[in-house]
């Protein structure tokens, strides 16, 4: 298989990027599709990541000062070392403690995802950070503050007139750059996109080739292609919890027909990001796999695959259960985990 490469290389992007006029080169960055990956479902091409861009979207995830407190920033609850995820919180915390109502989701491989949040309420990359910004329970963010904020920080002014051909510190910028950076955020070298690839380092022991046949035939329909993700909405047969009473995609759609779905997230770093489901409910691998054995819950809206021949669940002996995690462990990307480039510090 190919490689598919995005690089924009054209012509050199100068910009005067600080108050004495000091001029920088704007070089764009190389954007790899991996071989064993879709097409790319961001137009790229309207928004190409560059050196600049990217500097200044990962200072905005990472700075705090975009939250009404001055501390929760978007990595505030999305961790490197757990894919981007809220790692031992059943829900997210944002400003003042508040509790949300979901567990936050990890960020990787967002340019092959045409749809985010649990119940989708975005379909642009660019726009979907407004989301967890203005939250009340999130970050509670203003963006007349924010921007304010921006347009009085000297190292802001400076990475905007570099990052952008008109050099304006505005919010259509900021979550332009916000995008460059998440659109950088790839995973894919894992153990298991070595044995795809056929590369060095990608041999399967045996349970883990067990667990990769077994979750071709009874786990690939929802967590589909290499992303392990089909995109799309579904109801997978959880317990209502009363208290909260989260209806999913119904809440953006309001049709009866999307009762209780819920994005399918990928299982990328799965290892790695617990607690699981949109609500944290589970704890462990061994959980998950517990609940679509012996958990699902009939209901309207129950996804079709796990309700066949008048039986509830997938059917999954222990055996199967050990080797069906074994595999998904070949999904952890250690060097996605620990890449330099994304981390804070």
């Amino acid at each position: 298989m190919k490689i598919k490469h995005f690089l924009w290389l054209l012509l050199p992007l100068v910009f005067s990027c600080s108050d004495q006029d000091d001029t920088y080169v704007n070089l764009p960055l190389n954007f790899v599709v991996p071989s064993n990956f879709p097409d790319l479902a961001y137009d790229i091409t309207i928004n190409p990541p560059t050196e600049k861009g990217f500097e200044l979207g990962k200072k905005l995830f990472y700075d705090g000062r975009l939250a009404s407190d001055g501390l929760v920033s978007c990595g505030f609850c999305h961790l490197q070392e757990n894919a981007f995820t809220h790692h031992g919180h059943t829900v997210s915390h944002g400003v003042d403690n508040a509790l949300g109502t979901r567990n936050a989701p990890a960020i990787q491989n967002m340019a092959f995802q045409r749809i985010f949040m649990y119940d989708g309420a975005s379909s642009h990359l660019d726009l979907q950070p407004i989301i967890p910004l203005t939250s009340e329970i999130e970050m509670n963010g203003n963006l007349n503050t924010i921007l304010a904020m921006m347009k009085g920080d000297k190292s802001y002014r400076e990475l905007f007139k570099a990052s952008f051909d008109d050099g304006t510190v505005s919010i259509e910028n900021m979550l332009k750059a916000l995008s460059q950076f998440m659109v950088m955020l790839t995973s894919s070298n894992s153990k298991f996109d070595h044995y795809r690839r056929n590369e060095s380092g990608g041999t399967l022991t045996s349970d883990e080739a067990a667990g990769y046949a077994l979750f071709n035939t009874k786990c690939a329909s929802c967590h589909a292609t290499d992303l392990m993700t089909d995109d799309a909405f579904r109801n997978s047969g959880l317990a209502i919890n009363p208290l909260i009473n989260d209806v999913g995609r119904y809440r953006v759609t309001q049709q009866g027909q999307d009762y209780y779905k819920f994005k399918v997230p990928s299982l990328r770093n799965v290892e790695v990001s617990e607690p699981y489901m949109h609500d944290g409910r589970f704890g462990t691998l061994e959980a998950v796999l517990n609940h679509y054995s012996s958990g699902v819950v009939d209901s309207a809206t129950l996804d079709p695959i796990l309700k066949q021949n008048g039986k509830l669940g997938i059917a999954l002996s222990e055996t199967e259960k050990v080797q069906l995690i074994a595999f998904l462990k070949t999904l952890t990307d250690n060097q996605y985990l620990t890449d330099k480039r994304f981390s804070e510090f």
